[in-house]
């Protein structure tokens, strides 16, 4: 780029002589002044995403538990579902997840106030206190009395693609939900298909759930619900 305002002014190099000049203890103490600053400024950035990190961190998946969590995407757009239902509802309801600690997670990072309860086998989740519940899905029914028919938002991910998994992991969306208007919410193999409409009466939408860990099985999401253009609507069933 050219020199402006040398053009500008008419001025001379020679005249760059006569610029006050700081002296070389104050040019190094203006010196460490900017890395200071510099140094303040990325300590400043490590911190935040450091925090942001640390908010939406989960414990390392563990195979032996059959543990994979949900991609960014997939765990953003059903936490904003589960949002949109909590908005709708006149009465606001409770939020019941079984066994999908990376959905709790999403919903705490972007509705922080969201009253939610992690049904959830690994104690490692204890570390969210009083909103992390131990669950058995071989023991169905072994949950507090208090949480009897008192949520109106469930959604469940079965830990297994098996009809005695989600048979199981069904006697406890009906010990959960409350009596009335109910939104269920299940993420779980293509092959649960008819499975999950015989146990729970619920229909595919057109959103296709993903993990971080690339998996064999086709999944899917399931709701009792219609969710309209959200979630890609339900899938239109085809006849036979």
């Amino acid at each position: 780029m050219e020199d402006v305002r040398n053009q500008n002014t008419g001025s001379t190099a020679d005249d760059d002589d006569d610029a006050p000049m700081l002296s070389a203890h104050a040019l190094e103490a203006l010196r460490e002044f900017i890395s200071e600053q510099n140094r303040s400024l990325a300590a400043d950035n490590d911190g935040a995403t450091a925090a942001e990190e640390k908010e939406v961190a989960l414990v390392t998946e563990d195979w032996r538990l059959s543990q994979f969590w949900y991609d960014r995407e997939t765990a953003e757009t059903v936490a904003r579902e589960v949002h949109a239902l909590y908005t709708s509802m006149d009465a606001p309801p409770s939020v019941a997840c079984i066994a999908c600690p990376t959905l709790y997670v999403y919903l705490k990072k972007l509705h922080h106030d969201l009253p939610v309860q992690l049904l959830e086998y690994d104690k490692r989740f204890e570390q969210y206190g009083n909103e992390f519940t131990f669950y058995d899905y071989s023991e169905p029914l072994e949950l507090p009395s208090s949480m009897k028919h008192s949520f109106s938002i469930i959604i469940a991910d079965p830990p297994y693609l098996s009809q005695e998994c989600l048979e199981k992991v069904s006697e406890t969306v009906g010990f959960l939900k409350k009596p009335g208007e109910a939104y269920l919410l299940l993420l779980t193999g293509a092959v649960q298909h008819d499975r999950a409409a015989q146990l729970l009466g619920l229909r595919p939408c057109g959103f296709r759930p993903q993990h971080s860990s690339k998996l064999g099985n086709e999944f899917r999401l399931f709701t009792n619900y219609d969710p309209g253009l959200r979630l890609g609507g339900w899938e239109q069933e085809q006849s036979v």
